[in-house]
């Protein structure tokens, strides 16, 4: 089924003299990370990935204090916690102690990179600093993270997940050629991450596939095939830019699969002759972040809160010889975190992270999916 399978962009490849925050922040940086890249076919039928890149503090610990990057007033600050009052155990961020809930702080700052490859997918064209996406709203001081892309007519839609102390919500851009973005603010409140614009309309209506969490949820009955937890929900729009959660719910946590306890959108939608393809992620504890595969479910083209066809074993797994030439840069592993897809002849190439490091893109026969 998988046809071809590479690595196209690693923390190496950024240039950080040419970063954002180059020359803006009071402090050493390097790549923590460039991977779950959005993905979209440009008009020359080139690639375009949007890579996030995670801009991370050398030393983040200093004279007793861990420090975390926050865009303000059009530049970058560095904030310092004392380290008798956080958890520094998680190289991505530190959590604060004494608060009745999970209350974090991040090491790094994260931007939007377009990154142009051939139409195959097997070499860079150009990197497009210039058009990098920053924080530019107070609602994105911590970050933006994770694009998702989405062509629907002809408009792309990005969705990302904004950062800040008042909410992690997620925003949309929108744009002609997919290279220039326009801001058009924030689409979902709190929490509600992994939102995935159908790439295509129904019943004139936009569609998205949404991802709310919470701290608790209320369980399934004991004969119940499915598990209560965080799972893929569904919400129209006039306009894609003023959402109503759809009644239906959309993708569930199975008790039949243990392996996807926990489960998030993927990859946009894309319609195929049988429905809606839609490629999503389920978290199978191991103690620590868990290990995360892609999986894909085949959705009614007129009703997608109706699960037609799928597959209980992962379409995409991480592979740890991929990133055997950059394992000294490793700080996590068995995760793989699909982000894109768009239309290869027989085939859909796929963009994924891959074990929060780097992007890869994935081939896989369409037959296969049928």
């Amino acid at each position: 089924m998988i046809l071809r399978d590479r690595l196209v962009f690693m923390p190496n490849d950024v240039d950080l003299a040419r970063s954002p925050l180059s020359g803006r922040v009071d402090a050493e940086t390097y790549v923590l990370g460039a991977f779950n890249p959005g993905l979209a076919r440009l008009a020359n039928g080139h690639l375009l990935l949007m890579v996030r890149v995670a801009e991370a503090l050398r030393t983040p610990i200093w004279n007793g204090h861990v420090h975390a990057i926050r865009w303000a007033d059009e530049c970058y600050r560095l904030d310092a916690w004392p380290l008798d009052a956080v958890d520094t155990s998680d190289p991505r961020n530190f959590r604060r102690y004494g608060q009745d809930w999970p209350l974090f702080g991040l090491t790094s700052l994260s931007w939007l990179l377009p990154v142009e490859l051939t139409a195959e997918g097997d070499a860079v064209v150009a990197v497009h600093y210039d058009r990098a996406i920053a924080p530019i709203a107070p609602y994105q001081c911590y970050g933006i993270e994770d694009a998702r892309i989405a062509r629907v007519g002809d408009q792309y839609l990005m969705t990302a997940c904004a950062v800040s102390p008042e909410r992690q919500c997620t925003i949309l851009y929108s744009s002609a050629d997919a290279l220039d973005w326009q801001l058009e603010g924030i689409v979902l409140d709190h929490q509600n991450k992994d939102m995935l614009i159908f790439q295509g309309l129904i019943g004139g209506q936009y569609w998205a596939q949404t991802r709310p969490l919470g701290d608790g949820y209320f369980t399934y009955p004991p004969d119940s095939p499915w598990c209560a937890g965080p799972s893929i929900n569904l919400a129209t729009s006039p306009d894609a830019r003023h959402w109503k959660p759809h009644a239906q719910p959309g993708i569930r946590p199975a008790v039949a699969m243990p392996t996807a306890v926990r489960i998030g959108g993927g990859a946009p939608p894309i319609l195929t002759p049988a429905g809606w393809l839609s490629l999503w992620h389920g978290v199978e504890p191991d103690g620590g972040v868990g290990i995360y595969r892609t999986y894909w479910s085949l959705l009614d083209r007129d009703e997608p809160w109706r699960t037609i066809a799928g597959g209980n074993a992962p379409l995409i797994e991480p592979v740890p010889t991929l990133t055997d030439p950059i394992k000294i840069l490793m700080y996590l592993d068995n995760i793989v975190f699909t982000t894109g897809i768009v239309e290869a002849g027989d085939a859909w190439m796929v963009a994924s992270g891959e074990a929060d490091l780097a992007c890869r893109l994935t081939l896989i026969d369409k037959r296969g999916l049928a």
